[in-house]
């Protein structure tokens, strides 16, 4: 195990310590004399405790340290990471709720708290996360994804989290590391469990070793603010130059996010430790990793091989945001590509489907329009090694609100919703999405992370409550609650395989099957058109059935070639022999 130990001319000093199984292996010291990194060797047996580190120089005690080896909890080691059997909610805890008002702004935090300010601190925080858990679990969500919730001490425009002072820190806006251990144990009372947003390809301009860097390579140093191209592809390209690659991993996102350099091994190895830390201090089921291809894809192999090794049962999203199926295979742990590159990524994001649903219910049919859109997109799943983990999702908080997109239409968000709980992976809403929630990322990205209503003391209308939603917003989570927590029960829909029909006529039909349960989904993208599906068309799967229940209109089908549709609808039927 690595220890950073970072203070004034410290490598010229001695670690000396006593404690029963532990045993100093080797030290590291690199050109900045303020820093060694300590590596300890820790028999399987050790008992948990705590013990001082004297820094010597010349027989006298120069620094003292008192380290804590924690308890490790029985099965650690085994633990089951989020899988196709859950749905991931995503929000921004800062406009989720305001569960602690004492910590909107605190003493030693650079922003303070102003909800006026679209791209400002709004105050919502793990308390208010722990105060709704309820109407998550309600929801049918059986898994949560924050955005980070570490420490960013950046001056302004911090509510976003993604440019960290402190990786060992919760931000004290949200709350402290007591509190987001309280709520990760909330959750899993309710079977919730708890995904946490990492970062490895940069830090915050805040942090504090930027004052005082542990070596020359710790980040990418340019003569001048360098920013990356996005160019991702150039990881895979076998043909890119040089020149582009490099600029790719070592340019940096923004003049406030320094970019780290993974190749150096002291810093990979405080990432990899970092992560499996929060995993064991705070009992987590997952890790969603920030901006994957920017990293150095070598040093992230290691790192995702490192925390898989350790826990073979775990899983980890890779935010890899590429437009086509084969670049997002590429990341996929075990994929099979001409490299020999295997990422140990568990699961990627499908945003090639996440392109395809932004058009396809707000277009007719055609060769490659409207629902053949995204018929076309599952139709490359060829090129994933692991279907049951890929999250798939309409947005997040990055993109446009998708109820923008769909022009607030509910017809519209019930099919999209009715798609994303029956298709094959992982299902990930936004927060608001079930009533409705809106914005515009042409006016900023404030505005697509808007306040959830309610979730502050006085706020006029309160969402979490049946009386404080309107009809639409009723209508759209009642729709949501039920298709999820239909979802929930089924395994056919985890793990059962998919086969899918062409879109014929602006519909699209397909079924989730397995030795123990069928499923058929129907998707009428029609604006006013029913549809009368032609049941011989489905017969290699029909055949084996005489009936159908629909289990959101509440509709028994007796007659499988007679299954009417009306317009802009989707209907999931159970099929009974």
């Amino acid at each position: 195990m690595q220890l950073l130990v970072h203070g004034e001319n410290i490598a010229h000093t001695t670690p000396e310590f006593q404690y029963e199984g532990v045993q100093l292996d080797h030290i590291v010291l690199t050109e900045n004399p303020n820093y060694q990194f300590v590596y300890l060797k820790i028999c399987p047996d050790t008992k948990p405790g705590t013990f001082p580190i004297r820094f010597m120089k010349e027989e006298k005690t120069v620094a003292s340290y008192t380290y804590e080896l924690k308890e490790r909890e029985e099965g650690s080691a085994g633990r089951n990471g989020f899988s196709s059997a859950d749905v991931m909610y995503l929000f921004m805890p800062d406009r989720f709720a305001n569960g602690d008002l004492s910590n909107d702004s605190t003493d030693d935090t650079a922003e303070k708290a102003d909800r006026k300010q679209q791209g400002g601190r709004h105050g919502g925080d793990i308390q208010g996360i722990i105060n709704h858990l309820d109407y998550l679990n309600e929801l049918g969500i059986t898994a949560i994804w924050s955005t980070p919730v570490l420490e960013d001490n950046c001056p302004t425009y911090s509510y976003h989290g993604y440019a960290i002072s402190d990786y060992y820190k919760i931000d004290p806006r949200y709350g402290t590391n007591e509190k987001y251990r309280e709520m990760v144990e909330k959750c899993h009372e309710k079977g919730i469990k708890v995904v946490m947003d990492m970062i490895s390809n940069h830090c915050g301009s805040a942090h504090w070793w930027m004052d005082d860097l542990p070596a020359e390579d710790w980040i990418h140093q340019h003569e001048k603010f360098t920013r990356t191209n996005h160019e991702k592809k150039t990881a895979n390209d076998p043909h890119a130059s040089q020149v582009d690659k490099k600029l790719n991993f070592d340019g940096w996102f923004d003049i406030t996010m320094p970019d780290l350099n993974q190749q150096n091994p002291l810093l990979l190895q405080y990432l990899i430790q970092n992560a499996i830390w929060w995993v064991e201090y705070s009992g987590l089921d997952g890790i969603r990793m920030d901006t994957y291809p920017y990293n150095d894809y070598d040093a992230m192999s290691k790192w995702a091989k490192g925390i898989m090794d350790e826990y073979p049962n775990f899983n980890i999203v890779g935010e890899c945001w590429q437009n086509e199926a084969h670049e997002i295979a590429f990341w996929q742990r075990n994929s099979i590509n001409p490299l020999g590159y295997n990422s140990y990524l568990k699961t990627v994001m499908d945003f090639p489907l996440n392109g395809a649903l932004s058009k396809c219910f707000n277009e007719e049919e055609g060769w490659s329009t409207g629902l053949r859109r995204i018929y076309n997109s599952i139709a490359n799943d060829y090129l994933y090694p692991d279907l049951n983990n890929i999250l798939v999702f309409a947005e997040n908080h990055d993109t446009q609100r998708y109820n923008k997109v769909l022009g607030e239409d509910i017809d519209k968000y019930k099919l999209a919703i009715t798609f994303l709980a029956t298709t094959r992976g992982i299902p990930q809403l936004y927060y608001g999405s079930e009533i409705m929630m809106t914005g515009d990322k042409e006016t900023g990205d404030g505005d697509i992370r808007r306040d959830f209503p309610g979730g502050w003391p006085g706020d006029e209308i309160n969402c979490f409550t049946d009386e404080g939603r309107n009809a639409v917003q009723n209508e759209a989570f009642n729709h949501t609650r039920k298709v999820l927590n239909y979802r929930k029960n089924n395994p056919v829909i985890h793990t059962g395989k998919l086969m899918h029909f062409i879109p014929q006529d602006g519909c699209y039909v397909y079924f989730r099957y397995s030795d123990e349960k069928t499923i058929m989904v129907v998707l009428n993208n029609n604006e006013k058109k029913e549809i009368e599906l032609e049941g011989n068309r489905f017969k290699e799967v029909l055949s084996d059935f005489t009936s159908g229940y629909e289990i959101v209109h509440d509709l028994k089908f007796d007659d499988l070639h007679r299954i009417k549709v009306p317009a802009k609808t989707g209907y999931i039927i159970e099929l009974s022999k």
